[in-house]
């Protein structure tokens, strides 16, 4: 919330700054050059009063922000690294830097709430335990609202919030976890390719593409997603109040958001104006939402397009030959 002592303490900053700045060039290339004043000098001297403008504004803004409410997106894939590395999809969400921006809104003396904006299919599990755990340790009261999807990862996220909001037609839930490998040994054998296995632990290899699935095999890689299965159930339930049979009985189904509102998947059903007046009956007042987001430099953003181009070409040849990858477990 802006008041009337975040604004006076706003000006006084700037003020002090862009005297102290206009001095300092005064004294500087005005005073002390001798010959006396010259145009130079007096536009040395405006340069570095417009630094100590931007300067001042910037310390001005952190220690007297105009904004008591964090507000942090979650849009697309999760991943650890938001697809920074060729291999990955460029959509991905980068979670450490979400984590990142979450931790600094959490340090943040004028943030006393946080808002979790979510548009995503879900991902990887740890990234967005990370993101999830990050939420739950927020100091102050917090609101996830859904855009277009939250599935997955992204409700594994949304359940640590203190309040869920959702469109009526938004997609919700998907409370399950997804392990796959591509069994290509047959292929392997009409193409006269061997395997020669050297491992050393009998489930080293375990889902290796070109060999046979083993029953023993199988049923370790499946015991993998289980306890995955559970860690999910045993979060939702814990961060919604529901019992784990009650989570386990959606069968990880989707749900759009009246269904998953009837279900307690979420508490209110409505847009972000819904989240934020429910950000205000916590805190007692207006809130005022800053969108905290990682700075990208021009260098990011240009391998980001070389990489989303790319992956744009990858993916619509592997749609052409075909759908498969190695093993893998998501929560998607």
């Amino acid at each position: 919330m802006d008041t009337l002592p975040k604004r006076v303490g706003r000006l006084t900053v700037l003020a002090l700054g862009v005297l102290v700045g206009v001095v300092v060039g005064w004294v500087l290339f005005v005073r002390v050059p001798a010959g006396g004043p010259t145009i130079l000098g007096v536009v040395l001297t405006l340069l570095i009063g417009a630094v100590s403008l931007r300067l001042s504004g910037n310390a001005a803004g952190a220690a007297f922000g105009a904004y008591d409410t964090a507000e942090v997106s979650v849009e697309g894939p999760i991943a650890r690294d938001g697809g920074e590395s060729l291999p990955t999809d460029p959509r991905q969400v980068p979670a450490d830097a979400v984590v990142e921006q979450i931790e600094r809104a959490d340090e943040d003396s004028n943030t006393e709430a946080l808002a979790v904006c979510l548009n995503t299919p879900g991902g990887e599990v740890v990234p967005s335990d990370d993101i999830r755990r990050a939420v739950r340790e927020f100091d102050g009261p917090t609101v996830a609202y859904v855009t277009d999807v939250c599935a997955s990862g992204g409700y594994w996220i949304a359940s640590a919030c203190d309040h869920v909001v959702a469109r009526e037609n938004s997609l919700v839930g998907s409370i399950g976890v997804r392990g796959s490998t591509l069994n290509a040994s047959a292929l392997a054998d009409d193409l006269g390719v061997d395997y020669e296995r050297f491992v050393a632990g009998e489930y080293k290899d375990a889902g290796n593409p070109l060999r046979e699935m083993r029953e023993d095999d199988r049923r370790y890689l499946q015991g993998l997603v289980d306890d995955f299965y559970e860690s999910f159930v045993e979060r939702v339930a814990e961060g919604r109040d529901l019992s784990r049979e009650q989570i386990r009985d959606t069968e990880a189904r989707v749900y759009v958001g009246r269904d998953a509102h009837e279900r307690d998947l979420v508490d209110d059903l409505g847009t972000r104006d819904a989240a934020e007046a429910y950000l205000e009956a916590e805190l007692g007042h207006e809130v005022a939402v800053r969108e905290f987001e990682p700075p990208r430099g021009m260098f990011v953003r240009m391998r980001r397009t070389a990489v989303g181009a790319a992956y744009a070409l990858g993916a619509g040849l592997a749609d052409a030959v075909g759908d498969g990858d190695g093993t893998n477990v998501e929560l998607r």
